[in-house]
């Protein structure tokens, strides 16, 4: 079994994303200092920083022309802003007005999206961090501008590094993408693990599924709003959109391979062909793995001659089996299934040759164009103040959200001015950085920072207590920034690790370090999550549940698009690609919100979590028929047929379309009773099946079942 080397898991975050933002972020705040304490001006060079620090918050990953909008609106609202705070500070009752309506304001920018509420983050953080700072007006003007020239540092520099290397961005995120689905693989390798739990695996294959579907959304906002990919100008580009259709194939490929397990276990344990399985499938996500670490390092993936050899050894050994069964040891539908996982693994691996022999390709002018109308793809954010005031209505999250925000900052600002602790501003900003939507991810974030500030104290005062060398302490200070930037979207616990005694170091630095500012630091965290926390689950509270329905029934109308294309494929001629990769993507997003809301429920109070155990059923039976439904796509684009005429299923296909419908009518109406829904037979069709590739009428029965229980199902769920 190929275990993959720690080198390589270290190599992979050096050519990230994640670490190419730290490294940019760490230059970016930490230059200006460096340069201006040359001359003696480090007063300067750290309101330089200041600025650079606050729009580097709206600088996440995504398209450069979005990124530099944001980072260029940011720039102009944190000067206006430390201007208008460094003008009322010197009122307590001034800034708290202030406070507070810019609290509000900006907490609504949630509407516009995650960017957008990065924007007020950013503005708010410069609020937060000029109140205790009070000087002559004439002074906060000059403070104010080397504020914005600082931020507009930054957004040179970061656009600086963009047109170095435009495609850099797409490579990484395309990476971490393919990375993303190689660990969906090994998760899924695990069914044929023997005495598998398989209620954990598929809990984590949900998990992985929202990963995998945020990853390449990403992805797909990078690579269809980039002009020079969407002109074609390049073979890079055209390089970078084949693979990224080609994985997205491929993860369908993989999303349709779902069988009963637990059966698959009782007939073959015996036999022990099942870890063939798992070592194949655990070989092909080795391959993808290849494929991502050669996109960031610009190398050439190899298959590897072990994954050929066990490919072929699996399909000689379930052929002989096959050949074999002749006192009907084993079930003839079971050696039809362990064929068909058997083509499909083959079908996988095709789709990886493929994607590998682009990387001949990668530089040449003969580089094919991928068919892909990436208008259809993209979601365009309005920013329509009517969207603002229609908001404004207690039944919108974001304006509770907003509302709560408001309160808590306020509340935060009288607790630190009564305190009166030195650097009180910790506790607004803890409220801050912990304040979300949903309770759920509220105290997902508490006890992260918590554990990360705690942790993180007692490392700075050691190193401070120990270690005195300027140079010593700068390089560890360095190293905790990179640290601290590279972390804060990957993992939110060690960035906060890694931000304390980088924090408590720079203090040091400039003679206001002791042990008794770390103790401060932690329990301005401690009153400041307290504050936080408290009101996200009194003070004008969302839960999931809120959230609950239109998930579901989003769910089911998704499943039940994407059904009504794959039966395109089978009854109708005329069949429209894009309508059938926009369906197939509706249902991955549709499938991520669900999972992802349902996992948050679990993190709330009990007396909150509604319907848990059928929500549990449902989300699990969606993603059992998106599973069949991407089989039966694949039969009709990887088999030859010994029918052509499919005419007879259609009264399964209209009968499964009707129960989804009729089950997005139980959620939307409440209903009550079961009505007397006929399942369609299987038996009555005319067709047979007749060998392992020929399930067409198999799997148009499955589906038909799911959907039935599906509706069963709506019958109970009343919200």
């Amino acid at each position: 079994m190929q275990i993959r080397q720690p080198i390589r898991n270290v190599q992979d975050f050096l050519l990230s994303t994640y670490f190419a933002d730290g490294l940019r972020i760490t230059i970016g705040v930490l230059l200006p200092s460096l340069i201006f304490a040359q001359f003696g001006l480090l007063k300067y060079g750290m309101t330089l920083s200041l600025g650079a620090l606050c729009v580097s918050v709206v600088d996440s990953p995504g398209p450069m022309v979005h990124r530099r909008n944001a980072m260029l609106v940011t720039a102009a609202l944190i000067f206006i802003f430390s201007i208008l705070t460094g003008l009322t500070n010197k009122s307590h009752y001034f800034i708290g007005f202030l406070l507070v309506v810019s609290s509000f304001i900006f907490s609504m920018f949630y509407i516009y999206g995650i960017r957008a509420a990065s924007i007020g983050t950013a503005t708010l953080l410069i609020m937060v961090l000029s109140i205790d700072d009070i000087r002559p007006w004439q002074e906060v003007i000059i403070h104010s501008l080397m504020v914005l020239a600082g931020s507009l540092w930054y957004t040179g520099l970061s656009y600086f590094v963009y047109r170095l290397r435009p495609y850099r961005l797409v490579q990484q995120s395309l990476s971490d993408s393919i990375l993303e689905v190689a660990e969906f693989l090994r998760e899924k390798a695990k069914f044929y693990h023997h005495n598998n739990n398989y209620d954990k695996t598929y809990a984590d294959l949900l998990q992985l599924q929202v990963s995998v579907h945020e990853k390449q959304d990403a992805v797909r906002e990078l690579l269809f709003r980039t002009r020079e990919i969407i002109r074609d100008s390049t073979p890079e580009g055209r390089f970078l959109m084949l693979v990224f259709v080609d994985m997205v194939d491929l993860f369908e490929q993989v999303m349709s391979t779902y069988y009963n397990y637990k059966q698959l276990h009782e007939q073959f344990d015996s036999a022990g062909i099942l870890p063939d399985y798992e070592m194949a499938i655990k070989r092909i996500s080795y391959a993808l793995d290849d494929i991502s670490f050669a996109l960031k390092s610009g190398g050439k993936p190899v298959i590897s001659k072990r994954l050929l050899i066990e490919i072929e050894r699996l399909k000689i050994k379930i052929n002989n089996f096959e050949k074999n069964n002749n006192n009907n040891q084993f079930s003839t539908s079971g050696i039809i299934a362990l064929k068909n996982i058997e083509v499909n693994i083959e079908n996988i691996l095709g789709r990886v040759k493929t994607i590998n022999n682009y990387f001949k390709l990668r530089n040449s002018k003969d580089i094919s164009k991928a068919e892909v109308d990436t208008e259809k793809f993209i979601t365009r954010q309005k920013f329509d103040f009517n969207l603002f005031t229609e908001n404004l209505t207690y039944s919108s999250s974001t304006f509770r959200h907003s509302l709560r925000v408001t309160v808590v900052m306020l509340l935060g600002y009288v607790v630190s001015q009564v305190l009166d602790f030195s650097h009180s501003y910790w506790i607004l900003l803890t409220i801050l950085v912990i304040s979300k939507p949903g309770f759920s991810l509220t105290k997902q974030r508490n006890y992260q920072r918590l554990i990360g500030t705690t942790i993180g104290a007692f490392v700075g005062m050691a190193v401070l207590t120990y270690i005195h060398d300027k140079n010593t302490l700068f390089a560890i200070l360095l190293i905790c920034m990179i640290g601290c930037y590279s972390f804060q979207r990957k993992n939110y616990v060690v960035s906060v690790l890694f931000m304390t005694p980088y924090i408590l170091i720079l203090f040091d630095f400039l003679g206001m370090g002791s042990l008794a500012l770390a103790r401060e630091r932690i329990y301005d965290t401690f009153i400041g999550s307290g504050i936080a926390l408290l009101a996200s689950y009194s003070l004008f509270p969302t839960w999931e549940r809120d959230k609950l329905k239109e998930a579901m029934l989003n769910m089911l109308i998704a499943n039940k698009a994407y059904f009504e294309q794959i039966c395109k494929l089978y009854f109708e001629k005329n069949y429209n690609r894009t309508d059938y990769k926009l369906a197939r993507k509706e249902v991955y997003v549709s499938t991520a919100n669900l999972a992802s809301l349902f996992q948050r429920m679990f993190s709330e109070p009990k007396s909150k979590q509604l319907f848990i155990k059928e929500v549990h059923q449902f989300t699990a039976l969606s993603h059992l028929l998106s599973s069949y439904i991407a089989t039966l796509s694949l039969y009709n684009k990887e088999h030859d047929f010994h029918f052509e005429n499919f005419d007879a299923l259609k009264p399964i296909a209209s009968n499964t379309t009707y129960l989804l419908d009729t089950s997005v009518e139980n959620l939307q109406k409440g209903q009550n009773t079961i009505d007397n829904v006929p399942l369609i037979r299987l038996n009555n069709t005319g067709l047979s099946m007749k060998s392992g590739e020929d399930l067409i009428p198999e799997q148009f029965d499955l589906i038909q079942k799911v959907a039935y229980d599906l509706y069963k199902l709506t019958v109970k769920i009343k919200i």
